[in-house]
């Protein structure tokens, strides 16, 4: 669960689309002008608030004898913040509204490639958890294991040498000498 919603100076595990995606547009200068900054983003909403809310219910849910929650690693301008982990494997958690068949998208699954960089630990779920439409109003629901589901994601090395890496190198640059990057 991140306390802290203060996104600049870093690049996190979530903006792995910004940094692999196209630096010129509306979208990507609005983002970097947050990360320089200049530009703050409180966007919340009620997806977000239940799923910060459930996480750590969720996470304590699967009984995982180890179990971390909310580690923080930081490598230079990277900052990635893993939901909870083992010595062995993350558990990145997802939320839902149980009307709609969760799927891994690009998104998801570019941000758990670098959780698993990171961490050094190549090996990842995404605990997808469905809402229904009393848990938007009450935090305090119990969680219902069968509308758990995990999903295994494999480590690519590929992505990360050949298409994240690069990026992200140019964009630490960029973000130390405070400047717009190009590519």
């Amino acid at each position: 669960m991140i306390q802290s919603q203060d996104r600049s100076y870093y690049i996190g595990a979530s903006d792995t689309s910004m940094v692999v995606g196209n630096w010129k547009t509306k979208t990507f200068e609005k983002w970097w002008l947050e990360k320089l900054g200049l530009n703050k983003n409180n966007f919340t909403n009620e997806s977000i608030k239940a799923g910060n809310n459930y996480e750590h219910k969720i996470l304590d849910s699967l009984e995982i004898k180890g179990l971390q929650k909310d580690k923080q690693i930081i490598i230079n301008r990277l900052r990635v913040n893993l939901d909870g982990n083992t010595n062995t494997c993350i558990y990145e958690v997802k939320t839902h509204k149980v009307e709609k068949e969760f799927k891994v998208s690009k998104q998801y699954w570019r941000q758990a490639q670098v959780e698993m960089y990171a961490s050094e630990i190549h090996k990842l779920y995404i605990v997808a958890y469905a809402l229904e439409e009393n848990d938007y109003k009450n935090y305090f629901n119990k969680i219902n294991k069968d509308r758990l589901e995990l999903i295994s994601i494999e480590y690519d090395n590929d992505f990360i040498n050949n298409e994240y890496l690069p990026k992200l190198d140019v964009l630490t640059q960029c973000l130390v000498k405070g400047e717009f990057p190009r590519w």
